[in-house]
């Protein structure tokens, strides 16, 4: 993926630094700097960009006051020499916070941070869009709807994919981190090491186990803390 990004800073030698930065990361294209966010204004909002990296402190119109402007779809990551406005900045569109001098180590970590949030958005609108996912089984490439996924068993070196239209579980050569990557959050949650559970499906839950049919899933301790915290925002009291 390839995230479109602006620099806006009133210190030409900040510009010059991000620039030089965005110029040497794959995965960023830069396509405009400026010294203001006077004359920047109606460039981004007409041709908004994914990456905005935002001086704080500047004449006329604060980054803080242009982040609230932007559209929403540009995220904001503030670079200053003040850390007394992070708080702030959170309140915002912003992904990140640099503090001046901002090394290349640190510029990428943010670019590392923004590009995890954009891939987890576009991976969800693909999946509502789609509603499905195909996986690879016994050399075919098969459609399965979320609707009908009960839960992932994770073996030894493959999943099992329960289907409730099924009698037998989907094998496929993948592990659970990525079968998961491609499952919606918190509609699918990791409940054990071994289980990915579609929320929707559970019949009850007993003495930390999930029932779905005749099946009892096990809730580790790892994953109880997110298990019990979807629950619980669920339950009615």
């Amino acid at each position: 993926m390839i995230l479109t990004c602006a620099i806006i800073d009133d210190e030409p030698l900040a510009v010059d630094l991000l620039a030089s930065y965005a110029k040497n990361t794959p995965t960023l294209e830069l396509v405009g700097t400026y010294n203001n966010a006077i004359t920047a204004i109606k460039k981004l909002r007409e041709e908004p960009v994914d990456i905005l990296f935002l001086d704080i402190q500047m004449p006329e119109v604060s980054g803080l006051e242009f982040a609230m402007i932007l559209p929403k779809t540009t995220k904001v990551i503030f670079t200053t020499a003040f850390p007394q406005y992070a708080l702030d900045s959170y309140k915002v569109n912003s992904i990140d916070y640099l503090i001046k001098p901002i090394t290349y180590d640190t510029f990428l970590k943010s670019v590392e941070k923004a590009l995890n949030y954009f891939e987890e958005i576009r991976k969800n609108e693909t999946l509502i869009e789609e509603q499905a996912i195909y996986v690879k089984s016994d050399y075919k490439l098969l459609r399965i709807a979320l609707d009908k996924i009960l839960f992932v068993e994770g073996l030894k070196d493959y999943v099992a994919i329960h289907v409730d239209d099924k009698e037998e579980p989907i094998p496929s050569l993948i592990n659970m981190k990525r079968i998961m990557d491609y499952l919606p959050s918190p509609a699918f949650m990791r409940v054990h090491r071994s289980y990915i559970v579609n929320m929707k499906k559970i019949e009850s839950v007993d003495r930390n186990r999930i029932v779905i049919g005749n099946q009892f899933i096990p809730i580790s301790e790892s994953y109880k803390e997110d298990v019990y915290g979807y629950l619980n925002k669920h339950t009615v009291l």
